[in-house]
């Protein structure tokens, strides 16, 4: 933890609980759905849940928070004990708790208990603040900020996480986090882009901040010092358990503006984080180390979520080096075949070695950026021989697809996949599609100064059935790897 800066939390507790079983029927006596074989699991929730998850990034972390003798402050502090210190505050009632039923990973309803609220501070917590090198403030209305908003006041925070039922951010917060639903109510502005970043620019003012972001979901979240915004797009798009991705994103800024980086690179990495997060699972997640602590985007920690969850994982792979409609009709329908769909894409020298001198025309990090561009990839792994079958052994895909036809093209990892019980499957191409043939187009073009010739019966060229014949055959190969396990190219 020596290379991390400790991090103070201050905000409202809650204690989690997630009953997650499966819906297959509705009840008898009303139209609601029936959630059987429940299991529960409890977790820290609210600030207590931002401040596991700075801890679970490697710091040392202090939760001032509103705790009392109930049972459910003494299943929280369980939670939290070895990994938070904590330094309670008065609790009048019991601490609130909130019980999700879920049916697989979907929300069917919350069940909210316990009304408790911090009464006052002590002499402990405003110390503790005072001492910070970093303060995070997570503020879910219940009366703890604002229990300790002189002391914050003359310290204050870097990172404030507000809600509608809490208090104004104090003035001099370094970054003021409020989601795109929050941010709208509080300054009063529609809905659209526009009207949250000049909502974020009055909010920068009104509270004094030095900036504000709204988090925007699975679009990432917009930074404003107050005049021209900046957009931190997500790395890709998760549409899983959101619940506490507020709390990570938080977490994360807060940490690395400790860590002393600028605030874009802070809302960057929180954005990232936040991704990942949801990917991963969520909250429901949070207390199973082993996929938490893995980046949604890594795509063997997506193919472990989804194997666990009961999904399927499909895999394609290639070269992708001019991307073409050929391409995106094949990995959209790879991915309508299971729950996500990791594309294994050949490195450079892999390319080289496959197509000779001149290819890729494009570099990896291109391909790989307009790949996780695509809606239907979930995520990209790359390797580096001439066929990825050690890649297809690390990740076990249920699914295999290649593009080709259903007459004639091989599929030289199928005996692999039968090793772990997967599945190889052909996909038919788009005729008439091919990067060779692209590029041979794009060339000739280029040297005889005219367009490209539009193609004709779904190929370019000169007409005749043993030039249209070589070229669905060259097709063919590309769109199916050949004899390398290449997949589309």
């Amino acid at each position: 933890m020596a290379d991390k800066a400790p991090l103070v939390v201050v905000g409202d507790a809650l204690l989690d609980h997630d009953l997650t079983g499966t819906a297959e029927r509705l009840a008898p006596d009303a139209p609601v759905p029936v959630v059987a074989d429940c299991a529960r699991r409890r977790r820290p929730g609210g600030a207590a849940l931002t401040a596991y998850l700075a801890a679970r990034d490697g710091r040392e972390v202090t939760l001032v928070t509103g705790l009392g003798d109930d049972g459910a402050s003494q299943e929280l502090r369980a939670l939290l004990d070895g990994h938070v210190e904590v330094v309670p505050l008065p609790l009048t009632g019991a601490l609130p708790e909130k019980t999700r039923v879920l049916a697989g990973d979907r929300p069917v309803v919350r069940l909210d208990r316990g009304d408790g609220r911090t009464r006052e501070a002590t002499d402990t917590a405003r110390e503790a603040i005072r001492r910070a090198p970093a303060v995070l403030v997570s503020d879910y209305g219940r009366g703890a900020a604002d229990a300790v908003r002189d002391t914050l006041a003359a310290h204050p925070p870097l990172v404030w996480d507000p809600h509608p039922r809490g208090g104004p951010p104090v003035p001099g917060t370094r970054l003021v986090t409020p989601a795109e639903k929050e941010a709208r109510a509080f300054a009063e502005v529609g809905e659209g882009l526009r009207a949250v970043a000049h909502g974020a620019a009055a909010l920068v003012r009104r509270w004094r901040a030095a900036a504000v972001t709204v988090t925007l979901g699975p679009r990432g979240a917009l930074l404003s010092y107050g005049e021209h915004p900046l957009l931190v797009p997500a790395p890709v798009a998760h549409h899983g358990d959101a619940c506490g991705a507020g709390d990570r994103y938080a977490a994360t800024a807060a940490g690395l503006l400790a860590d002393g980086v600028l605030v874009e690179e802070a809302v960057a990495g929180a954005v990232t984080a936040a991704t990942g997060f949801v990917g991963a699972g969520g909250a429901g997640a949070a207390l199973r180390r082993e996929r938490a602590a893995l980046p949604a985007a890594d795509p063997y920690a997506l193919a472990e979520r989804v194997r666990a969850t009961g999904g399927t994982v499909v895999a394609a792979g290639g070269c992708f080096d001019l991307l073409h409609a050929g391409h995106v009709g094949l990995l959209q329908a790879a991915r309508r075949i299971g729950d996500c769909l990791v594309v294994c894409v050949n490195s450079d020298a892999s390319v080289r070695r496959r197509k000779g001198d001149g290819r890729p025309v494009n570099p990896l990090a291109d391909r790989v950026r307009v790949l996780r561009a695509l809606a239907c990839v979930d995520s990209v792994a790359v390797f580096d021989e001439d066929t990825p079958e050690r890649l297809l052994t690390a990740l076990r895909p249920d699914v295999w697809v290649k593009g080709g036809d259903y007459a004639g093209a091989e599929l030289p990892e199928a005996a692999l996949l039968e090793e772990w019980g997967g599945q190889a499957l052909l996909l038919p191409y788009l005729d008439g599609r091919s990067s060779t043939e692209l590029l041979a187009r794009a060339r000739g073009g280029a040297a005889d100064g005219s367009a490209a010739a539009a193609p004709t019966g779904g190929w370019d060229g000169p007409a005749g059935p043993s030039a249209a014949a070589a070229r669905q055959a060259s097709g063919r190969a590309e769109a199916s790897g050949g004899s390398r396990g290449e997949g589309a190219p």
